[in-house]
């Protein structure tokens, strides 16, 4: 006998799988272990009347005065149960091949690409900047964990900064299916925070909410918002992957403030803010000494004071490698950490040690476009060109309208004799951010090469005059004024570099390119040793492939000089 969970119904055809009233999948024996075997539901019971039990002398009576018809009938029954279960068995099964598919990672209805743009600063208070720029820092970096998910980078992201935005339009501009948009406003120790998850397809809102909270309350917005995202673009994580989102974060509402400030005044990228970022930094690990962004972060910091505030690399290295090995203490998984580390044991020429540091940071966060973009100019000066414009293409692929990485492009192609694409990729940086003063140098480069000499010494003047005549510019528009004949301005520009030099805003490397130009080989080399004697850091290397030391590489003392540094002629 077999009886129908549901419903009751006893059936006593073994062929029979299905309950011919409600399609439930028959079962062996009564439906209830406490239940005499021989009771049964009678089959014709109307709706709603109680079912009536039948003994086994009823049932055996029936079967006596059963008719030649009823045979008939039973056995088309049967046939149609036979087919009813073929067809639910095939149902269950194409409804188990879909539930598959559909929570597999490559379900077509998650979306896998988003652009989180730079939250609006609605308050319009100076002081609440660092939270809308910090929120959606952090929703960025907390996102680009997950690797089934393409997250535009900070670089790109913050182009849109200040700007009314047409998601349809972005998800064409960056090729992502989703935006996420939001607005911040500070009122005392009041936050609120309205964000809205956008298909850029349809242009409808896949989710959006509003947060009240307490400004002490935005790490926990920010771990909410992530949570939601997540959700609504449909992708399936795991447990691990979840706890990855979170994983980094403090426990420190005062110290997550703390390191959003100096994140906020470190991509300010000047002495001032430079300085300031440090003191936030510190506060932060006072706050929470195992908060590892904290140590990563002023570990950045002290590295960039070199270029920004002239402070000797023997100085600052020193110190962005202690908090570095710190930041690796507290978490080895940091993929910042180790590419923080990489950049150290590059300013101090240890190169084996930077590339493991490189490669490593790739391997933790393959979508981590600093990781691409540092690992690219390493390979500069080793003078690996195809890996440079390997690791470049993939950062401008993460991080598509960024400036710096853009015109990083553009140099590797000059690198590779290919002018046309350089002046090319400057012009599209051009148009992306009109006062990027790298964009200029570097076509003026192009120019150079072509011998364009006016359109080269306009590029190059410039630069100069964008960047505040920063020493880098300047060593390249003098060495542009010795190429083009001008030798007067060019003695101009050295006398410049010299005082620039005496206040340490200029290294011995830029006085060196001019003195090439002129053609005064000795001067340049003594300014070299000077920069290797004081373990120049980043610039001292770049001989290896800045166009005006093109004249040094035959030059016995030039092979001598890359070989101290650890590299090959």
């Amino acid at each position: 006998m077999k009886r129908c969970p549901e419903c009751r119904r006893d059936y006593y055809d073994d062929t029979l799988l299905y309950c011919l009233d409600d399609g439930n999948a028959l079962l062996v024996g009564p439906a209830s272990v406490d239940e005499p075997a021989t009771a049964i539901l009678h089959s014709t019971a109307a709706s709603g009347e109680a079912p009536t039990r039948t003994s086994d002398a009823d049932r055996e009576g029936r079967k006596s005065t059963a008719r030649p018809e009823d045979s008939v009938s039973r056995g088309l029954s049967m046939r149609n149960a036979v087919i009813a279960g073929v067809l639910g068995a095939a149902v269950i099964a194409v409804l188990g091949f879909g539930g598959y598919w559909y929570f597999s990672d490559g379900s077509a209805d998650s979306i896998n690409s988003i652009a989180v743009l730079p939250f609006e600063n609605a308050g319009g208070f100076a002081d609440s900047e660092y939270l809308s720029d910090g929120i959606s820092e952090a929703l960025i970096n907390s996102l680009t964990e997950l690797q089934q998910l393409r997250v535009i980078a900070r670089g790109t992201a913050f182009r849109y900064k200040g700007k009314e935005i047409d998601p349809k339009a972005v998800g064409n501009e960056l090729n992502v299916r989703a935006v996420l948009m939001g607005r911040v406003r500070q009122v005392g120790d009041s936050l609120n925070v309205q964000v809205d998850l956008v298909d850029t397809s349809t242009g409808a809102q896949l989710w959006g909410r509003e947060y009240e909270r307490k400004v002490s309350d935005a790490l926990s917005i920010k771990q909410a918002i992530t949570r939601e995202v997540t959700e609504n673009l449909r992708l399936r994580l795991s447990g691990e992957q979840q706890q990855e989102l979170t994983r980094r974060d403090t426990t420190n509402a005062e110290a997550y403030q703390s390191y959003m400030r100096g994140r906020f005044h470190w991509n300010k990228r000047t002495a001032e803010n430079i300085s300031r970022a440090i003191h936030e930094f510190q506060q932060a690990i006072e706050r929470d000494p195992n908060y590892a962004l904290s140590y990563v972060g002023l570990a950045d910091a002290y590295f960039v004071q070199v270029q920004y505030a002239g402070v000797p690399a023997n100085e600052t290295l020193p110190k962005a490698r202690e908090a570095i090995d710190k930041a690796l203490q507290i978490d080895r998984s940091l993929p910042e950490a180790h590419v923080s580390l990489a950049a150290v044991h590059q300013a101090q020429w240890q190169w084996a040690e930077a590339e493991e540091e490189f490669k490593r940071a790739i391997s933790l966060n393959p979508n981590y476009p600093t990781a691409h973009h540092w690992y690219a100019t390493y390979n500069m000066a080793r003078r690996r060109f195809d890996i440079s414009l390997k690791e470049i293409s993939r950062a401008m692929e993460l991080d598509p309208l960024s400036p710096i990485i853009g015109t990083s492009k553009a140099f590797v192609h000059l690198l590779q004799e290919n002018p046309e694409t350089a002046i090319e990729e400057c012009k599209r940086v051009i148009e992306i951010d009109p006062n990027f003063p790298s964009a200029y140098h570097h076509l003026g480069w192009a120019y150079l090469k072509q011998r364009q000499y006016a359109e080269a010494t306009a590029a190059f003047e410039r630069a100069v005059e964008l960047s505040g005549r920063a020493g880098f510019y300047l060593s390249d528009l003098g060495y542009g004024y010795t190429v083009t004949g001008r030798r007067g301005d060019a003695l101009a520009v050295l006398k410049e570099l010299e005082g620039k030099y005496a206040g340490r805003e200029a290294y011995g490397l830029h006085l060196a390119g001019v003195h090439v130009g002129l053609g005064e080989k000795d001067q340049a080399f003594a300014w070299l040793e000077k920069d290797f004697q004081q373990r120049g850091g980043n610039e001292l290397p770049s001989v290896t492939f800045r166009f005006a030391f093109d004249g040094l590489r035959s030059d016995p003392r030039y092979a001598d000089l890359v070989r101290r540094m650890g590299l090959e002629p």
